[in-house]
This record gives C-alpha cells, structure tokens and sequence, in this order.
C-alpha cells in the first residue's frame, strides 16, 4: 500500500533511491516550509551527474527553495536529509538560517553537524538551527551500507 501522505523523511529516502539508481552516493533532501507543511524542494545527491562537488542533496534543496521562494533566507524553513550533512552543507543550512534540521544516519567520518567540525557549535556560526539526528537512521544507513558494497 502507497502511503499517499509520506512524511517528509519518507520523500527524502525516496530522493535518496533515485539518487542511487544514478550511481550517486544515496542521499536525499527534502524543504519544507515549517508552518504549512509545504513542500519546497525535494532533490538527491547529483555530484556525478553535474559533475560539481557541490552538487549536494542539500545545496540542491535550498537553492531550489530560495529560488522558488525568491530569497536567500529560509528562516521558517525545515530541512529533512538522509545523511548527517557534512561541513559544507552545514554551512549553508546556516547562512540560510533553516529553522530546523532533521537527519538519518550518522556520519562520523564525514558529517559537520555531530561530528567532524561541528559547524552549528562554533563561535563564528551566524546561525545554528534546532538538530535532530537519527530519524529513520537505520533505512537511511542500509541504503548507503549496500550502495558502498556493490562498488566495491
């Protein structure tokens, strides 16, 4: 049975998917806006694709979220990622000054939100967003286990 109202973490894992159908790293990120629940943006990794090293799940989302919305502030927005966004993305989640952040799975070797650098804990942080980790982690993290498992 389709769940014709998926959650947002849902829609990102399904992003997450189809960016592993292409051959990118299965990430997947979802916008929405905090009050309505509307979808803003929704969009995987495409790095290879675009052959762009910034071409993010996340930079992707709130680039096509500033654009849709016709700013560079998402302050009441939220942000659902399949992976613990690593520095760079944490960055922008900030200088976007995204609401709320929901990840899956855990990524100590290349997250910036937990681990690593910890961007939203530094004193030059111009804005840290509520975080929330590990929802559907263990979906989020078998997708990237088998995907990494079948390059090798």
């Amino acid at each position: 049975m389709i769940d014709a109202n998926p959650t947002p973490m849902e829609l990102a894992l399904a992003q997450a998917r189809l960016a592993a159908e292409r051959g990118e790293v299965p990430v997947g990120c979802v916008l929405v806006d905090g009050e309505t629940g509307e979808v803003l943006a929704q969009t995987g990794n495409r790095t290879e694709q675009d052959n762009d090293p910034t071409a993010h799940a996340e930079l992707l989302a709130i680039r096509e979220a500033c654009e849709k919305l016709g700013s560079t502030r998402l302050p009441g927005c939220d942000l659902y990622v399949t992976l613990e966004p690593c520095a760079m993305c944490a960055t922008a989640i900030s200088f976007a000054r995204i609401r709320r952040v929901y990840f899956g799975a855990y990524d100590p070797k290349m997250g910036g939100v937990e681990h690593g650098p910890a961007i939203f804990t530094q004193p030059t942080c111009h804005h840290a967003p509520e975080v929330y980790g590990g929802l559907e982690e263990q979906v989020a993290a078998e997708l990237l286990k088998v995907f990494f498992q079948e390059k090798r």
